[in-house]
């Protein structure tokens, strides 16, 4: 059985990764965002809650996961972090999963990715797109966030493959230090080059 083309979108934090992934959605190319899965599984209700709170007493609540709760029990500590991942990432591949046949008759689709190298998903991509600014661009966005501290950002930053190297590695790069507009129509003449082989 045929399937469609699989798209690993990634890109380091503050890259503009979410606006491209909506620029493929916009251009009709279904997009499986992996954060927003997540949350929604940890949401008010969701399917993940009971196993969270199990592993991490006191990081759940009628809102869903509380995230400075859960952020404090696994911020700093690789096993606690690998023991939420063990809960979070079949739940999120069984999504995908779904998503792929929900979405069988598609020429593409796009997988939007966070940690696509750092966590092996490249692998079962057949492209991989890498969204990509220059540093002073991106750390001025990222210190822009409400919370984000030069501290903060520099733990993410070392736990990504660092963007250089993603680039390398990538089949292609969307470049988000230009304007919207530019972006946009580089991820247009992107989505046609990719429906056509």
């Amino acid at each position: 059985m045929s399937h469609p083309r699989i798209v690993g979108l990634t890109g380091s934090i503050g890259m503009g990764k979410s606006t491209v992934a909506s620029m493929f959605a916009a251009e009709g190319v279904p997009v499986f965002d992996a954060d927003a899965e997540v949350r929604r599984m940890q949401g008010p209700g969701g399917a993940l809650l009971p196993a969270i709170e199990a592993a991490f007493p006191g990081s759940t609540g009628k809102d869903g996961v509380d995230r400075n709760a859960l952020g404090g029990q696994v911020f700093a500590d690789p096993e606690a972090l690998a023991r939420l991942e063990a809960i979070v990432h079949p739940a999120v591949a069984e999504a995908r999963a779904e998503f792929l046949l929900e979405h069988a008759g598609a020429p593409l689709v796009v997988f939007d990715i966070p940690l696509l190298f750092e966590k092996g998903g490249h692998a079962a991509v057949d492209t991989v797109v890498v969204v990509s600014a220059p540093d002073d661009v991106q750390r001025a966005r990222v210190l822009a966030r409400p919370g984000m501290t030069a501290e903060k950002f520099a733990h993410i930053l070392s736990l990504q493959t660092p963007d250089a190297e993603k680039r390398a590695r990538a089949d292609h790069v969307v470049d988000t230090g230009t304007s919207l507009a530019e972006t946009r129509q580089a991820v247009r003449e992107l989505v046609a080059k990719l429906r056509a082989g």
